[in-house]
């Protein structure tokens, strides 16, 4: 788990987070026309006009799960050259984006207990800035149980990896599950199972 201090929190800069959504669409790009076809239907498809083949996890806005492995290999190769400090800066960013869409009206939509909304949050990270956004505006655009836990601690682990040490983001905040207290109406932070909402 990536190391958070007590201090006001370290943000991630402009460019760090610009260099983030690079290297996400660069390994996306890779990988061919099919899965940047499969992306973009997401971030324009109209949830409400979803019909019952599309919204369990065998319908066709699901097509894009069979291609994110590829897309976590891919994006750990294009960062081979990076120092521990440029890893540390991408995984402040990923905590970061992670934390601001730990809320309750998107966990509505993906559901999850602690680790599967996480792994939820994960998915709408990995597939680029323009469903981010689109999630963050409109939480009915993100998915029912779509994951990609590999994203949550990809820089973290690759750290880990490399440089035999877990990177201090110094961010002061958490990216696991219903951490954010602005993000939620029903849920106290000192609540010990905040997978479930706090009693009245």
């Amino acid at each position: 788990m990536t190391v958070t201090t007590d201090a006001p929190g370290t943000l991630p800069t402009p460019a760090d987070e610009a260099r983030l959504w690079a290297l996400i669409e660069s390994a996306w790009a890779e990988l061919g026309a099919e899965p940047l076809a499969l992306r973009q239907a997401l971030v324009e498809r109209d949830p409400a006009a979803d019909d019952g083949d599309d919204v369990d996890d065998d319908g066709p806005s699901y097509a894009i799960d069979a291609w994110l492995d590829a897309f976590l290999d891919r994006l750990g190769q294009l960062t081979a050259g990076l120092t521990g400090q440029e890893l540390t800066d991408l995984d402040r960013v990923v905590e970061r984006k992670l934390y601001d869409i730990d809320r309750e009206d998107i966990h509505e939509v993906t559901d999850g207990s602690d680790d599967g909304f996480l792994y939820a949050r994960g998915f709408i990270v990995a597939l680029g800035r323009a469903y981010y956004e689109a999630v963050r505006a409109d939480p009915a655009m993100a998915l029912l149980d779509a994951d990609c836990e590999g994203m949550c601690y990809l820089f973290a682990h690759l750290h880990n990896d490399r440089f035999g040490s877990w990177p201090e983001t110094g961010s002061g905040i958490s990216r696991e599950s219903f951490g954010n207290p602005d993000g939620w109406s029903a849920w106290r932070a000192d609540e010990p199972d905040r997978s479930q909402p706090a009693e009245a």
